[in-house]
Parts: structure tokens; C-alpha cells; sequence
């Protein structure tokens, strides 16, 4: 968008104003929560879970809400490791048990050697934390 201005010698200006993406450094846009490779990448892996939660009849649609309270999250885990998970809080009310659900898949993934790759257990424990209080 363009606005006229004058300098100091009362010449005319053109002033172009900086569009929206150009406000942001390069860098800090593609951290940004809505930078479009963390959509794709949010949208596939939503897919991808869903793919292997049909056969157990559970669908993810919003991964940040959808696994705060550990239940689809355990079904995934319980899918893909052809193992049960036992003892878990099957109607979680309460952030104590939503969170006692995520870690007891984490532990469950710690205990079976399989390796949470780019991202530490306290991570998602925090982000579901995060979820559970909003």
C-alpha cells in the first residue's frame, strides 16, 4: 500500500508500507506457530495418525486437543507396539489423570526402547500441561 508524504524540502515521497510477511525477519517466520511447514507437517502426521487409529475406531482431529488426555494417544501407542498399555485413567476428569495418562505412554515408550526422536519427554508433558489448563 502506498501514502504520500513529503521530505524535508517538501518534495513528494512515495512511502511504501511494509506488507505483512515483510514486518517478520525470514527466520522468525518460519518458527512462527502458523509458518506453512508446520501445517503440512501438523496435517500429515495428523493423517498418518489417523491412518492406524481406524482399525481401533478413534479419530484425531486437532492433535494438540485431541491427545491431552492421554486416551488417543494410548490407543496410537497400543496400535503401533501391538501391546497394552495397563491400568490407565479410562474416563479422565481431572488434569492429575489426563497427565498420569501422557506419562504413563512415555514411560511405556522408555520401557520398550523406542526413541522419542526431536523431542523430550518433559516437552510433551509441558505442552500437554499447556492444553489440559486452557
Amino acid at each position: 500500500m502506498d501514502e504520500e508524504e513529503y521530505d524535508s524540502e517538501g518534495e513528494l515521497v512515495q512511502k511504501r508500507e511494509l506488507e505483512e510477511d515483510e514486518e517478520m525477519p525470514l527466520a522468525e517466520r518460519d518458527l512462527a506457530d502458523d509458518a506453512p511447514w508446520k501445517k503440512i507437517q501438523q496435517n500429515t502426521f495428523t493423517r498418518w495418525c489417523n491412518e492406524h487409529l481406524k482399525c481401533v475406531q478413534k479419530h484425531i482431529g486437532n492433535l494438540e486437543t485431541d491427545l491431552s488426555d492421554g486416551l488417543r494417544l494410548i490407543a496410537l501407542v497400543e496400535v503401533l507396539s501391538q501391546k497394552r498399555i495397563p491400568r490407565f485413567n479410562k474416563r479422565p476428569t481431572f488434569r492429575s489423570m489426563k497427565l498420569e495418562n501422557v506419562s504413563l505412554v512415555l514411560n511405556f515408550l522408555e520401557r520398550e526402547n523406542i526413541k522419542i526422536v526431536n523431542i523430550g519427554k518433559l516437552t510433551i508433558q509441558s505442552m500437554i500441561f499447556i492444553n489440559i489448563t486452557e
